[in-house]
């Protein structure tokens, strides 16, 4: 860990921010902080406008899903220093449905990356200014990141050329949907592949 991690970090630590931090580790030589969707837009704004922190800066929010957790989505915020020359991420842990506070007041760009988290995730900003979908379709149902999403899909769009309209249909496959899991690391495929029973096995 540098000087400079190890210093922000007991800084924090003992700041007025500390009730605010549940955890605090570092990762991949980054200082992540753990808080909770209560407390989390004072710990941004602390970490902003604070004279040793300084993160002026919001790089992103982004989204995770963990379905075997109770508390199974995340949003992580990374933030910037130009001053200490550092990011930070700040995680929060949210149990469904999924609410937490908007940081539009804090950082005027949290508004798109906010949008995305709610169109692939599903978590609620309160107090956005204009939370809609931005990546998906118009009238789109489901949360495509989260991992209980279907990887085809729910529907497909295709274009009439009798009626010159966008259509949406039930997603139909043309072959059976096969299982890509030949060669996984986490287990051996044991069921014998088409023409693999032609091959003589070495002795």
């Amino acid at each position: 860990m540098s000087d400079i991690i190890s210093t922000l970090r007991d800084s924090l630590l003992s700041s007025k921010a500390k009730p605010w931090i549940k955890e605090a580790m570092v990762e991949n030589g980054e200082l992540t902080l753990l808080s909770d969707k209560a407390n989390i837009i004072k710990l941004l704004s602390f970490l902003k406008t604070d004279k040793k922190c300084e993160f002026h800066m919001l790089i992103s929010i982004c989204g995770a899903d963990y379905p075997e957790r109770a508390d199974r989505l995340e949003v992580v915020y990374q933030l910037l220093s130009l001053t200490l020359n550092q990011r930070i991420r700040i995680k929060v842990r949210l149990e469904e449905p999924a609410f937490i506070d908007s940081a539009t007041d804090v950082f005027a760009c949290a508004n798109w990356y906010e949008r995305e988290v709610y169109d692939m995730y599903g978590v609620l900003f309160k107090n956005h200014p204009d939370l809609r979908r931005i990546l998906t379709d118009y009238g789109f149902e489901g949360y495509p990141l989260r991992k209980d999403f279907p990887l085809t899909g729910d529907l497909e769009v295709t274009y009439d050329f009798e009626s010159g309209k966008v259509k949406y249909r039930p997603v139909s496959l043309a072959q059976e949907f096969r299982r890509f899991d030949f060669s996984t690391p986490w287990g051996g495929y044991e069921d014998v592949l088409p023409g693999d029973e032609k091959v003589e096995k070495n002795s």
